[in-house]
């Protein structure tokens, strides 16, 4: 019987705001009048631009046939309404993407979320795992959790999780991933040897730290060591370029039902998504660089995964 692939994208696309005031968030840096600059012309070329990309993901490898994306990790988004024009307006509308998304105590609105294609993945159920901040903590945003089936039926279950920031100091704010890998952990620790699991996205920690360690305990950091799938011409080492260095703070990780049918995973690292930077290396094209609009796509390069199914 020929297997049946499962194509999973995660991508940070980089403060996907709206450009209307929340009153109940401190989203003031992305309107129209404030700093930034952030306006409605703005946020379209964003939206067609993050289309693109996984339009173009879903291009084929070699003897490949065009996949796109089934499921599609987004973080980064700030609501329903950036969602609904991505699915709705994009270059996108055509595919009948739908999704699910957050609606976390993150002070800015930040959230996440998760696109299905509901032609090859059929939802049964999705909820969130709250995050209970430390004391000294900002509210974070909670994990998603989608759980579903392929078209051949085999369950399969995607938790998406943006863990916080480094600001502050990497060994200061450490404690505060630990509570969103805990928090994960407890969820999958019992299931993990018997259920299809993916856990993907922005954990802001490489793969020697210590939130990404204790997941790859129980499951399989399928991204550790990857580089870019154009990496002969582009030189791209990791997700994420910080400092004159490249590195990951994206992961994707399956669960051992699923790791004999890991085929490929990837960074996606096309050309136009990348800018030469002062040194003369290509590195992610950022939307802003501070309050700079800089006309970019994202400060991340996302990370496909292709996997097949029996």
């Amino acid at each position: 019987m020929r297997a049946e692939e499962l194509v999973v994208m995660s991508y940070n696309v980089e403060n996907l705001f709206d450009c209307k005031h929340d009153s109940l968030k401190d989203d003031r840096e992305f309107l129209p009048d404030a700093e930034r600059r952030w306006t409605f012309g703005r946020l379209w070329k964003k939206l067609n631009d993050l289309a693109r990309v996984i339009h173009q993901c879903g291009e084929p490898l070699g003897d490949e046939d065009f996949h796109l994306p089934d499921l599609v990790v987004m973080l980064e988004v700030e609501n329903d309404s950036v969602m609904e024009m991505l699915t709705r307006r994009s270059m996108l509308r055509s595919v009948g993407y739908k999704y699910i998304v957050t609606n976390s105590q993150d002070l800015r609105g930040i959230d996440v979320a998760i696109m299905y294609n509901p032609l090859t993945f059929r939802p049964d159920t999705s909820y969130t795992i709250p995050i209970h901040p430390k004391k000294g903590q900002r509210p974070t945003r909670d994990i998603l959790c989608l759980k579903g089936q392929t078209r051949s039926h085999t369950p399969v279950t995607i938790y998406a999780v943006h863990a916080p920031s480094r600001s502050g100091g990497e060994s200061a704010t450490e404690p505060y991933r630990l509570v969103v890998a805990d928090s994960l952990m407890n969820h999958i620790t019992p299931v993990a040897e018997s259920e299809n699991i993916i856990v993907a996205g922005d954990f802001n920690d490489y793969s020697y730290n210590k939130s990404v360690k204790r997941l790859a305990s129980v499951l399989t950091d399928v991204s550790e060591g990857i580089r870019g799938l154009n990496y002969e011409s582009t030189g791209v080492e990791g997700t994420y370029y910080f400092q004159e260095e490249w590195g990951s703070l994206d992961h994707i990780f399956v669960s051992p039902t699923l790791v004999g049918g890991v085929r490929k995973c990837y960074i996606f690292d096309r050309k136009w998504m990348l800018e030469l930077n002062a040194q003369n290396v290509l590195v992610p094209f950022r939307t802003y660089k501070g309050p700079k609009y800089n006309k970019g796509v994202s400060d991340h390069l996302p990370i496909v995964l292709k996997l097949n199914l029996m």
